[in-house]
């Protein structure tokens, strides 16, 4: 159901019957003893069925494709001694939080509980993060470290990050690419995986700089929170974060300030939508262990 942006009054009515439906329709698959809801249609954030699109390219390639564009990136940062050790302090960081977080994205993509998840750290100074299909996580220090971002803030990243690979933003772009330059004709092709699902995957090389839709970027704030706040991290951070962002995006480099716009709009639907986490949040275990950001200093080009 689409609710007009610019009439709150249907807004609030359409979310209304959407957390009714969930409700009796969770209650009726319960007693049938179907089994849970998939996390889109429970508790937490509204965000709709994903895309089918998505279905038009193979997750099987496009994860392939993730996986040795990652390879390729990792080989690349150790040559230049500029992929952070198993024992740097971040490194453990970011680990901890992914670990945290991980278990509960299972229930938004049946397949990431199969996937082979990895989080690196780069040296390098650019504000830059990213999940890459298949669970390929990726910090760069200068963002850890030129916004001091505390585990909540890292939390709220990771999850967003993580939200674009379980939504399958990227392979929802490569088959409206596909639809859009081979028209009706070839969709037997592409669901055929023939040629033109090949040509469709020639945009895994552009997966480390691909520009998801403002759609996309919302709907990935919105699993992010409720991913991170169901890992016990305050979702209060989701605002201080873009708050972070917004101030470092003046005269940044190119990076994930580039590919995720800040602006106020995007911080109020944040807002808007922390009520919707609160009580995930409240009752989630919290971590025993906090981690601290890189000391405020001169950021170093490489981690090590």
């Amino acid at each position: 159901m689409n609710c007009d942006a610019q009439l709150p009054a249907l807004r609030s009515i359409c979310n209304c019957r959407l957390r009714r439906r969930r409700l009796f329709t969770g209650a009726l698959l319960a007693g049938a003893g179907l089994g849970a809801l998939p996390a889109w249609a429970r508790e937490g954030v509204d965000v709709g069925r994903p895309s089918k699109f998505s279905k038009l390219v193979s997750a099987e390639q496009v994860e392939q494709a993730a996986l040795t564009q990652y390879a390729q990136m990792q080989q690349e940062a150790a040559q230049q001694k500029a992929l952070g050790p198993d024992n740097h302090p971040q490194v453990i960081r970011l680990r901890a939080i992914a670990q945290r977080i991980i278990p509960y994205t299972y229930e938004w993509n049946a397949r990431a509980r199969d996937w082979k998840w990895e989080v690196n750290l780069i040296g390098s100074s650019e504000l830059n993060a990213f999940c890459m299909p298949g669970g390929k996580i990726a910090f760069y220090y200068g963002i850890l470290d030129q916004l001091q971002l505390n585990d909540d803030e890292v939390a709220m990243i990771m999850g967003h990050e993580a939200a674009h690979a379980l939504r399958e933003h990227a392979r929802e772009r490569m088959g409206k690419t596909a639809a859009t330059r081979l028209g009706a004709g070839a969709l037997s092709a592409l669901l055929g995986l023939g040629s033109a699902g090949d040509a469709a995957l020639n945009m895994g090389g552009q997966l480390l700089t691909l520009r998801f839709s403002r759609e996309d970027e919302s709907e990935a704030d919105l699993v992010g929170l409720e991913l991170a706040a169901r890992a016990g991290y305050n979702p209060q951070a989701g605002v201080t974060l873009w708050q972070k962002m917004a101030a470092g995006s003046k005269g940044a480099p190119p990076g994930f300030l580039s590919t995720h716009p800040t602006g106020p709009t995007r911080i109020k639907d944040i807002e808007a939508n922390i009520p919707k986490v609160a009580g995930l949040y409240a009752r989630a275990e919290k971590p025993a262990q906090r981690f601290a950001p890189p000391k405020a200093q001169a950021t170093p080009k490489r981690a090590s």
